[in-house]
């Protein structure tokens, strides 16, 4: 995958596309530059659906999920933006048949929601959210996707103080020819977790004035 901003960039990445792998298909999406992106991680029955969080990463838009820095719960969206992805989250779970646990990726811009991707399986970001409101919403899932219990089946309790940044992990040491700009391919190879009790933290602001549709690291 590739941000391009002209046609130049957009020629010669389709032809370098299609020399590596003659007969592919291109498909070009629309950026929305400068765009917030946030994801949701819900357990679904089929019928209702509990959102176990709601992410706000810190770069924009266009930084790989898994490369970007990302604050649970979100730090600077408004409630209409929330609501908006709350609504979105159940509409799509549901209408996907989704037995278990799904994930899905919005870019917001202008306090209107759009549709990233929604990715009907188990999430990285799952076993972070458990540790972070410390509830086996693994455990949780499972008992759903074996059938067992329904989401009305739970007493959720989520601890809800401050907020935890995943942190992502780079091990540019082992790999040095891979290029070091950050963009839509995911170049981390694990993340961690650190919490912060609120948004003056040292940690916090320094992460979030160093954000960058391109980071170098």
């Amino acid at each position: 995958m590739k941000i391009v901003i002209n046609e130049e960039e957009l020629e010669t990445h389709v032809v370098k596309l299609l020399n590596d792998l003659p007969g592919n298909q291109v498909l070009l999406d629309h950026f929305l530059e400068g765009a917030i992106e946030a994801e949701a991680d819900a357990i679904c029955d089929g019928t209702d659906v509990y959102i176990i969080g709601i992410m706000e990463h810190i770069e924009p838009a266009g930084i790989h999920s898994g490369d970007s820095y990302a604050v649970l719960p979100p730090f600077d969206l408004s409630e209409k933006v929330i609501k908006q992805i709350e609504e979105h989250t159940r509409t799509i779970a549901v209408a996907l048949k989704t037995v278990g646990l799904i994930n899905i990726q919005f870019a917001i811009k202008n306090e209107v929601v759009y549709i990233i991707e929604a990715n009907p399986r188990a999430s990285r970001t799952v076993p972070f959210i458990a540790k972070a409101y410390d509830e086996p919403y693994v455990n949780y899932a499972t008992k759903v996707m074996l059938r067992e219990k329904k989401v009305k089946d739970f007493t959720f309790n989520p601890r809800k103080k401050g907020y935890a940044i995943k942190v992502p992990v780079f091990s540019y040491e082992k790999f040095p020819e891979i290029q070091k700009e950050l963009g839509p391919e995911m170049k981390s190879t694990g993340e961690a977790i650190y919490f912060i009790d609120d948004l003056y933290d040292e940690y916090f602001q320094n992460v979030y004035s160093e954000r960058n549709l391109y980071l170098s690291k």
